[in-house]
């Protein structure tokens, strides 16, 4: 029954699921607050106190949430955009999980974690952001408690809402017995079996022509020298503060000013800093579908560029990068950790600008 199992081992439940939900683990964190919320109620119609045990179970997956996070918001504030890329790698969402984020934490900033664990995949990409960004540990702390606290309370309402018809179920699955452990198995798997085959899926129908680091830089050293198009979000470029020589600023959400801009014979490349270029294809695709005949994104997009240890360009070297940073600045009132591994010198010509508009953190 469930007030048994909400009086013997809710707490630990709470914790164990909430603190793995946050590391990133496949583990059903809303469900189980729901249920333990229908078994605590079960409890109090049965005369135990009811708002102390929900007080607990509140508590205790408040603890676990922060927790959970701070793992990620520390490394993001260790290794900046690196984080991020691993965040990316572990989502099953994760060919623009990164990228919708970025913009939704530059337009609110920290505001964003009261509300990101209600929003599928924003919570895992804007803990590590926070920490890249340079968020207060403090502020960190506060906001993300009061968001986890939001979020779990709602889980909580709605299993004491529906108590009875969650005992109902339990019932029927108790009387199934093992099958129901083995429906349940088939189920979790034929979800994760689909969203892979969604992935696969989309991965094929994108643009399957690239063009590599080597062949764009041979391009550049003979006319007419092809159009570059950064499609990073304002936020990557902050993280990551430079660009192909070259490079012009595009946005895949505003094609038509490309598409009256350009000539549809001109050769287009165009990278980011996604996995598997994804943004990139499908931008590609799209300005193929627009009429243009040359556009291809680049394989491993700028980490590619650097890798190869070519040259890159510093935004404040870069035409009218100086009130692009304004702005990106403007939107981030707070330090930001540039990512790392760049060969050419000075890496962090853009930091004294940004720490213009916030302090340093601790």
């Amino acid at each position: 029954m469930l007030h048994e199992l909400a009086d013997r081992y809710g707490a630990a439940i709470v914790f164990c699921n909430v603190l793995g939900s946050a590391l990133g683990l496949p583990v059903p964190a809303m469900p189980t607050l729901i249920v333990v919320g229908g078994s605590v109620a079960m409890m109090g119609h049965m005369g135990q106190p009811l708002i102390p045990h929900l007080v607990l179970m509140l508590g205790v997956a408040v603890v676990g949430g922060v927790l959970g996070d701070f793992v990620w918001f520390q490394g993001g504030r260790r290794y900046g955009d690196r984080t991020l890329k691993t965040i990316c790698k572990l989502s099953l969402s994760r060919d623009t999980c990164v990228k919708k984020t970025e913009r939704f934490f530059g337009r609110w900033g920290v505001r964003v974690l009261l509300v990101a664990k209600f929003i599928p995949g924003l919570s895992l990409v804007s803990v590590p952001l926070a920490g890249a960004m340079g968020v207060r540990a403090r502020s960190f702390i506060a906001h993300d408690g009061l968001g986890v606290a939001l979020w779990a309370a709602v889980g909580l309402a709605v299993g004491v809402v529906f108590a009875a018809e969650l005992d109902m179920v339990f019932a029927f699955i108790a009387q199934l017995g093992r099958q129901a452990l083995i429906v349940v198995a088939i189920a979790l798997a034929l979800y994760v079996a689909y969203r892979y085959w969604r992935r696969t899926m989309l991965m094929k129908t994108l643009e399957t022509a690239r063009i590599t680091v080597g062949e764009l830089y041979a391009l550049m050293e003979n006319e007419p020298v092809p159009a570059i198009f950064d499609i990073r979000s304002s936020e990557k470029r902050m993280l990551d503060p430079f660009v192909i020589p070259g490079t012009v600023f595009a946005d895949e959400r505003e094609l038509q000013k490309i598409v009256q801009d350009y000539d549809p014979d001109r050769k287009l490349v165009i990278y980011c800093s996604c996995p598997n270029e994804v943004s990139a294809a499908w931008m590609a695709k799209a300005l193929r579908n627009a009429g243009f005949k040359d556009v291809m994104p680049l394989t491993g997009g700028l980490d590619a560029w650097r890798l190869a240890g070519l040259e890159l360009k510093p935004l404040t070297e870069f035409g009218g990068a100086r009130e692009d940073l304004g702005e990106m600045a403007a939107m981030c009132p707070w330090p930001v950790k540039a990512s790392a591994g760049s060969k050419n010198a000075g890496q962090n010509v853009l930091h004294d600008a940004v720490f213009l508009h916030g302090d340093r953190h601790a």
